[in-house]
């Protein structure tokens, strides 16, 4: 009976947060990485689409209007990392920040030696455990999928944004998601190798297809690499193939095929 009440529940909230089917044409025709998957996976990412709408608030900062068509744009690309995981993943948080632009935040480090750095950082995105989470729809107006686009290395703030969200669901933000204690030691083995030698490679000023940001940290490695992972799957397979059967793995899905 509570699981006929929970279908009956999710059933209201698709009907109620239904997106129309121009709107949905054109958000695939944006992102040309969504269209890309088959249709049984785009069916699935439309439902989950309109759950994550009806589940989130969005809200607007700086007279920015969060319409229907950026709401949906968010929504697509939030939902396909989780396309087989579940929107659980995403409990954490209901609020979404969209900015029309890059936000300047100020940051206050203090290093080994106990001195403390004050600076400002420009963000187009910025992951919060607990939420909210913040957007700039700037830099996610348009694709960038260097495969279709000639850039040199892939850029998908929503995504990596997710990833952070995915990576804190249990604490802590460490390039490691929820695992059991098994899959956490391999899962560490595989990233911590991945991310020396993409660190290297980024040192000597080699081309990479995953954003070289990703060598800041391994926590920043496992977001970009995400992106790359769903973005441009095919390029990431023969990039970085331990860390493409990583993540294939980890969300269930094998994007490249």
């Amino acid at each position: 009976m509570l699981d006929a009440w929970r279908r009956w529940r999710e059933q209201r909230a698709i009907e109620r947060h239904t997106i129309p089917d121009a709107l949905w044409q054109l958000t695939l025709l944006r992102y040309p990485f969504l269209a890309l998957r088959s249709a049984d996976d785009l069916a699935e990412l439309r439902r989950l689409c309109s759950l994550f709408l009806a589940s989130k608030e969005f809200h607007g900062a700086g007279g920015f209007e969060v319409t229907d068509e950026v709401a949906v744009a968010v929504a697509a690309q939030a939902c396909l990392p989780v396309l087989r995981l579940g929107l659980g993943w995403y409990d954490g948080f209901v609020g979404i920040v969209m900015h029309e632009g890059e936000v300047v935040a100020q940051r206050r480090v203090e290093d080994e030696d106990g001195i403390v750095h004050e600076y400002d950082e420009e963000l187009a995105g910025e992951a919060m455990e607990g939420g909210p989470l913040m957007l700039s729809w700037n830099a996610i107006a348009v694709s960038n999928d260097p495969t279709l686009f000639g850039k040199d290395e892939v850029y998908n703030v929503v995504i990596h944004e997710f990833a952070h969200v995915i990576d804190m669901r249990d604490g802590e933000a460490d390039g490691v998601p929820p695992l059991g204690p098994a899959e956490r030691e391999q899962w560490i083995a595989v990233i911590d190798a991945e991310w020396e030698k993409f660190c290297q490679r980024v040192d000597a000023g080699g081309e990479t297809l995953i954003d070289p940001y990703g060598a800041e940290a391994v926590e920043e490695f496992f977001a970009v690499a995400v992106e790359a992972f769903f973005v441009a799957p095919a390029a990431m397979r023969a990039e970085e193939p331990a860390m493409y059967e990583l993540l294939a793995g980890f969300f269930r899905q094998d994007p490249a095929t």
